[in-house]
């Protein structure tokens, strides 16, 4: 969510000349032909059309590009011109080292500022950083939800939007940016709804997996209250008109962009978008090791009333689903499905087929190691390509925690990936 700033909105005289001078430079990039010509084949490729397999890079460790580098280095002073900044530079960096198949939107985005007071219950238990502002860390989780009294815990979500906020950003954003680029709202275009993340967290992994046997029901019970909460915050969701458009430059779930024709179905209102009209996701990061039966019993079907109000749905993340397609096939508009790297690749792509794209997402551990073996790497991408020859396929380069202080990594990665990717169109 897009909280409100604790400071006014100055826009300070070099703040301004600072900004104006990254958008002037955004503005050049986003007017190259070749953005209209990628997002025909991210369409193509999210319509189920052939089209060569499509490369996506996120999740960049970025406190290991240094920012003592020219391109990175932030000088504003005001709090939001900072943030600003930051993405401005992270863009044109991406986008001079690594673009792949990235889309540089032809304006600048002003997220609306809102909060959700989210479930009233907080996660507690310790937490060791294990990278340096990286945001990368492990968690010991303390159970609060032991039995179905705790179920109280679990609250009904408020949704506030600032409107004033917002206002006195788009204002000095519009000011800034004036004669260069168009700035536009922005509202959530990836609503992250992910239960079992939430349930793990008040009720501790090895508990939790224990009583999907031990106590099913509570399991249940618990699932259930925090489904019923994400639509209640749904439905707020929609009647803020927060929901923004989410079918061109933008992800959903863990996978890449989502242009497609099929989307906004008959009758959308786009000065308020609703879920029919747009992509969600859901994902059960947490049951790579569940049966497919568990998986549907304590995961998915608690899914489907959340799953049925999207006009497209993405699912999975992390886990591991090669063995699971069967149920994911149960899920009303399920366009793309996450391939994990752990996954047999062959195994995955026989049950996927040519009916979905197939959203995989390679080992990013190949950056971590003393010395960088590009043939691996290749070798890994041109599996997944020879796998899905006549199917859909997206190749998303994410959690990547560290490139082992080498960004150089990450650039040669992005060079091979690109060339898997377009020889696997001959």
């Amino acid at each position: 969510m897009a909280i409100p700033s604790n400071s006014p909105v100055t826009v300070h005289a070099a703040d301004r000349e600072i900004l104006r001078g990254l958008g002037e430079q955004y503005a050049a990039i986003a007017a190259l032909p070749v953005h209209r010509e990628k997002a025909e084949l991210w369409r193509r490729m999210n319509d189920l059309q052939a089209v060569r397999p499509m490369v996506w890079i996120t999740e960049i460790p970025w406190h290991e590009f240094s920012e003592d580098t020219e391109e990175l280095r932030l000088q504003c002073q005001a709090g939001w011109a900072r943030d600003l900044e930051r993405d401005l530079r992270r863009t044109l960096y991406q986008w001079r080292h690594l673009p792949v198949d990235m889309i540089v939107n032809n304006h600048i985005s002003c997220p609306i500022a809102w909060h959700s007071t989210s479930f009233g219950i907080l996660r507690q238990g310790d937490r060791l950083e294990i990278t340096g502002g990286a945001g990368i860390a492990s968690q010991h989780y303390e159970p609060q939800i032991q039995s179905e009294a705790d179920l109280v815990k679990i609250k009904d979500p408020v949704v506030t939007v600032y409107r004033e906020d917002t206002d006195a950003r788009f204002a000095a954003m519009q000011d800034v940016f004036r004669d260069i680029l168009p700035v536009r709202l922005r509202g959530m275009d990836n609503y992250w709804y992910t239960p079992w993340d939430n349930l793990v967290m008040w009720y501790g992994v090895q508990e939790a997996l224990t009583d999907l046997i031990e106590r099913p029901e509570l399991i249940n019970a618990a699932v259930g209250r925090i489904v019923q909460c994400y639509l209640k915050e749904l439905d707020q969701i929609e009647a803020l008109g927060l929901l923004e458009p989410n079918f061109g430059n933008n992800r959903v779930g863990s996978g890449a962009y989502c242009y497609t024709s099929e989307l906004p179905r008959a009758g959308y209102d786009p000065a308020r978008p609703t879920a029919a009209h747009l992509w969600g996701c859901s994902n059960a990061q947490i049951f790579t090791e569940v049966s497919p039966a568990m998986h549907w019993e304590f995961a998915l079907r608690h899914d489907l009333p959340w799953l049925k109000r999207w006009g497209l749905v993405y699912y999975g993340c992390c886990e591991v689903l090669d063995t699971k397609m069967d149920i994911l096939r149960r899920i009303p508009n399920l366009r793309k499905v996450s391939m994990n790297y752990r996954i047999n690749i062959e195994r995955g792509a026989k049950a996927v087929g040519a009916d979905y794209v197939y959203s995989y997402k390679p080992n990013p551990a190949c950056f971590a190691t003393d010395t960088w073996d590009p043939v691996k790497a290749r070798t890994e991408l041109q599996r997944v390509a020879d796998s899905m020859r006549g199917g859909h396929v997206e190749f998303v380069m994410k959690d990547i925690s560290t490139v082992a202080g080498h960004p150089e990594r990450l650039w040669a990665w992005a060079q091979l990936a690109l060339e898997v990717a377009e020889g696997a169109a001959n």
